[in-house]
């Protein structure tokens, strides 16, 4: 059963505990806030491993994701090939007044083209520029920082190790030495 009144009195605690603290004033203009390293700030694109497959358009929840594309034929690498076809990315933009942070179309790009990039200093006095192109996505793709490191106890990822059975593999071949043949033809 509890108290009356306990409910009001945590919270009278909470408040006094609170203003006998020391406040502290960020003098943000003149010094840049220590921002933690994944910071989601506005979104970085890596224009080349884009292969305008649309998912990010489709699944933004927002429909900020504008993307304009073409196909370009790439003749055959062999004689006797076939053409093939490929996207060729014309536009892509992102309207920021319309975006809600939520990182769907960075979770879903398959390719990783699209990035968090902690920068967060591009107010604008027009709602209309809020809508970003390529090129200014792409300046913001060399703030990303670096993935952090893996944890020293986890598991190689399966690729890295099969990669490096094959290399080990590839050096005991040729670290070992060959019998000269015979020269009579038959057994010694």
């Amino acid at each position: 059963m509890a108290i009356p009144g306990s409910g009001l009195a945590k919270g009278l605690a909470v408040t006094l505990r609170t203003m006998t603290k020391k406040t502290v004033t960020e003098q943000y203009p003149d010094v840049q806030p220590d921002l933690p390293p994944r910071t989601r700030g506005v979104i970085g694109l890596f224009e080349e491993n884009c292969t305008v497959c649309m998912l990010c358009a489709r699944e933004c929840p927002d429909w900020c994701i504008y993307i304009d594309s073409h196909k370009e034929t790439i003749p055959a690498a062999t004689p006797g090939g076939r053409e093939r076809s490929r996207n060729v990315l014309d536009r892509f933009a992102i309207d920021f007044s319309l975006c809600m942070y939520c990182g769907i179309c960075i979770e879903v790009c398959p390719f990783d083209a699209l990035f968090w990039s902690p920068e967060f200093e591009y107010a604008e006095t027009d709602i209309h520029e809020l809508t970003h192109e390529r090129d200014k996505l792409r300046e913001w793709m060399w703030t990303v920082p670096a993935p952090p490191a893996l944890d020293p106890g986890a598991e190689e990822p399966k690729e890295i190790a099969a990669a490096r059975k094959t290399a080990e593999k590839l050096a005991a071949a040729q670290a070992e030495p060959t019998e000269p043949a015979d020269p009579r033809g038959g057994d010694a």
